[in-house]
């Protein structure tokens, strides 16, 4: 079954507390030590008032051993660049990355990387320039954005000392927002309505996207990429701004 197709003018996501992100790069820009850093941060970032069919985007995921940013490493980074008009499959790019320890049999199981394939990959520092320059002036768009913000963060954190901050947009967010919207309440629950689930799979199912083998980064980059573009065209407008949905 797919969504209907209706645009609302109310604002679904709180972005109270989400900064203006070009003054807040200036910020990051001048407190960073790493050359690398600096650079990504003196990279051009599109205005809150930009509207979304203007906005240049890349959609990002992350494989990694377990599920605490703390405890746990990122051993797989995908993504692809695209606009609300076009996903630029040429210019995706994937990288195994070197987690420096035993990969655990429950993870294998789930993103079917092994151990053999880790041991001789890059430490994330040695890739770090190429997934910046990838990632630099466009908005990261990622599906539950607690894995790539705290992994990419923790990581940098245990390496440079220092970590990174980036605008996201979430649409497991933002269908969880649509969701509660159109079936969440009272009254609904009456109705024997209730919020469906938004993993990645179900929420494509919505729009009637093709279903794509998951947990392989680039793969889910992909299809993170294409919710964000049904999201946009059944519940806002291309002259939406980011700012609405940007976090």
């Amino acid at each position: 079954m797919t969504v209907s197709k209706t645009k609302h003018h109310r604002q679904l996501l709180n972005t109270r507390s989400t900064p203006d992100w070009p003054t807040f790069f200036q910020t990051l820009h001048d407190k960073a030590k790493d050359d690398r850093l600096k650079s990504f941060y003196s990279t051009p970032m599109v205005n809150g008032d930009t509207p979304l069919s203007e906005v240049p985007f890349v959609a990002l995921d992350f494989e990694t051993t377990g599920l605490d940013p703390k405890k746990d490493e990122i051993i797989s980074i995908g993504l692809i660049p695209f606009t609300l008009q076009r996903i630029r499959c040429r210019e995706s790019a994937q990288w195994t990355v070197n987690p420096h320890r035993p990969l655990n049999e429950e993870s294998v199981i789930i993103h079917g990387i092994t151990d053999s394939e880790v041991e001789n990959a890059p430490d994330l520092l040695k890739i770090l320039e190429r997934v910046l320059n990838a990632l630099a002036g466009k908005i990261v768009v990622v599906h539950y954005q607690k894995i790539e913000r705290e992994f990419m963060n923790q990581a940098l954190l245990s390496r440079l000392g220092e970590g990174i901050h980036f605008p996201v947009v979430d649409t497991m967010a933002i269908e969880m927002a649509i969701q509660q919207r159109d079936n969440g309440g009272i009254i609904n629950r009456l109705k024997g309505k209730r919020p469906g689930s938004v993993r990645l799979a179900r929420a494509r199912q919505r729009y009637g996207l093709p279903v794509y083998p998951p947990h392989h980064a680039v793969t889910d980059a992909l299809a993170t990429a294409e919710l964000l573009q049904a999201q946009i065209a059944y519940h806002f407008s291309p002259d939406t701004p980011i700012s609405d949905i940007w976090l």
